[in-house]
């Protein structure tokens, strides 16, 4: 593993544990030129899959950009970083169950119903953006639907 401050490549474990529900490895790493320290995950690689866009258009997934969308919804909500994996995790082994290629439409609606499940507040965040809320009218259905 390269030193990301130094880029020295020997560096050693000084702590391993699970994390993710037992789908990561959380290891703590000290550099052994610099002495700085630094965390790295290890978790299983999911099954790569391209998400077809309502244009039709193709791209591969990218978990960075669903944990950003995930991430600015709950921006000062009391969710924390192993909340924010596991629902990313288990949406992505839902995904990868669909086939090679699953369509965005998927993606945004299994988002939305985590969401929904974690912060209500959360959720709705996403789902103004998501659905394009044009109007207060269409976010007081919205909260509407959710309050019942």
């Amino acid at each position: 593993m390269v030193c990301p401050k130094c880029k020295h490549n020997s560096t050693h474990v000084l702590d391993s544990r699970e994390t993710e529900g037992h789908k990561a490895v959380r290891r703590r790493r000290e550099c052994e030129h610099c002495n700085h320290r630094f965390t790295t995950f290890e978790r299983t690689e999911v099954t790569t899959f391209i998400v077809v866009k309502k244009d039709g258009t193709r791209e591969s997934y990218d978990r960075d950009k669903v944990e950003k969308g995930i991430w600015k919804a709950c921006q000062k909500r009391k969710i924390t970083q192993d909340q924010v994996m596991k629902v990313v995790n288990d949406l992505e082994e839902k995904w990868a169950n669909i086939g090679p290629e699953v369509p965005s439409k998927n993606i945004g609606e299994g988002i939305m119903e985590a969401l929904k499940q974690l912060d209500e507040v959360a959720y709705i965040r996403f789902a103004s953006v998501y659905r394009q809320f044009k109007d207060l009218e269409t976010f007081k259905k919205e909260v509407t639907k959710l309050l019942k």
